[in-house]
């Protein structure tokens, strides 16, 4: 099986150096070009991350060595790569600009920024739930101009925790939803060395987070018709995203009504069912059960779950009877695994086990 080349954009990021991880001895990718800002340009990686490498694993050997490029140089970089992973950190019309252009020399861009997440053509992939959607990248390319060249794109890690739960339980319908996520400070890429006021403390807001938790499941959980995505009309969702002193983790609480109400055991059955084309290929980072429901009163715990199936589980607890909606429970992802890095690498191992790379 031949490797697909592939860089890391935005390298020296914490979801960055996630994707730097995560590639190492990859079956499907080899790593040719690592890039970051103009500043580090001509630099070795290890170099670049020495005083701010902010993972719990220790720099790979294969990318210490590595030159550091420069994102925006498209024209060269594109003839080194056929695939790139964007985790930039910049103002959105240039992230637009910069991915469509290489989308447009025949990189395949698989991006965790939020920037081309509303274009009507690009897939926003959770792989399990909506794979259907990359049948829009054939109308991307014609938009773009290009022969193998797209973009899909990640949503937002807020959603993760929560967003597959309204998915496995699409037979019964969800209308009404009100959540509140805890989101950890690595979602803000800071650790409490880098954010000590986030010590002991709680923050109650997050800038964007709550207009994205709330409309992007709606595309996740849209449908294709006529060849075009349209947006879920339902569940209607309200959202509060609270920043919380936890490194990983990002837990939701979540009241939902249903239109057809099922039972607590309907819905633990749905839960521990649900599997998507990920499970069924076996691809590497693919959980080998999507969805962990715990009996436990007191789980899921961040400390105790969030790294489940190598953080690219989604655990669920808690699923009781409400006084006002129908059900409520507690939801748990790893919001750099499954919520942003580990997330981008299943959609591109997806894109590869589905013949989208042409390598």
């Amino acid at each position: 099986m031949k490797k697909a080349r592939v860089g890391i954009l935005g390298a020296t990021g914490m979801v960055g150096q996630r994707f730097v991880t995560l590639l190492e001895n990859h079956p499907y990718f080899e790593v040719t070009v690592l890039a970051a800002s103009s500043r580090n340009e001509g630099v070795r990686y290890e170099d670049a991350v020495e005083n701010r490498w902010k993972i719990d694993q220790p720099i790979p050997e294969y990318a210490k060595n590595m030159i550091l490029k420069v994102v925006q140089d498209v024209e060269a970089i594109s003839k080194e790569v056929d695939l790139v992973f964007s985790a930039v950190d910049m103002d959105k019309a240039e992230i637009v600009e910069f991915e469509e252009a290489y989308a447009k020399k025949d990189v395949v861009v698989v991006s965790n920024n939020s920037a081309n997440r509303w274009k009507e053509d690009v897939p926003m992939l959770i792989p399990e739930i909506n794979a259907e959607h990359l049948a829009l990248i054939d109308a991307q390319k014609r938009r773009l101009g290009s022969k193998k060249g797209f973009i899909v794109v990640k949503p937002n890690c807020s959603i993760q925790s929560y967003t597959p739960v309204l998915a496995a339980l699409k037979e019964f319908k969800p209308k009404k939803v009100v959540v509140t996520t805890y989101q950890a400070i690595s979602g803000a890429g800071r650790t409490f060395a880098t954010w000590p006021e986030m010590v002991e403390n709680v923050i109650p807001y997050i800038g964007g987070e709550e207009e994205k938790s709330e409309k992007e499941p709606l595309k996740v959980l849209g449908t294709i018709q006529e060849g075009k995505l349209i947006n879920a009309p339902e569940p209607q969702i309200t959202c509060q995203c609270v920043r919380v002193p936890v490194v990983n983790g990002h837990t939701a609480a979540v009241f939902v009504d249903f239109e057809i109400k099922p039972t607590k055991e309907q819905i633990i059955t749905a839960l521990k069912n649900y599997k998507g084309l990920p499970q069924e290929l076996d691809l590497p980072h693919a959980p080998k059960q999507f969805i962990h429901y715990f009996e436990e009163e007191n789980r899921p715990q961040v400390k105790l779950d969030v790294d489940t199936d190598g953080g690219m589980a989604i655990c669920v607890g808690r699923m009781r009877e409400d006084s006002m909606f129908d059900y409520k429970f507690i939801g748990l992802s790893h919001n750099t695994l499954r919520g942003a890095a580990g997330g981008g690498l299943l959609s591109a191992e997806l894109l590869y086990a589905k013949g989208y790379l042409d390598v």
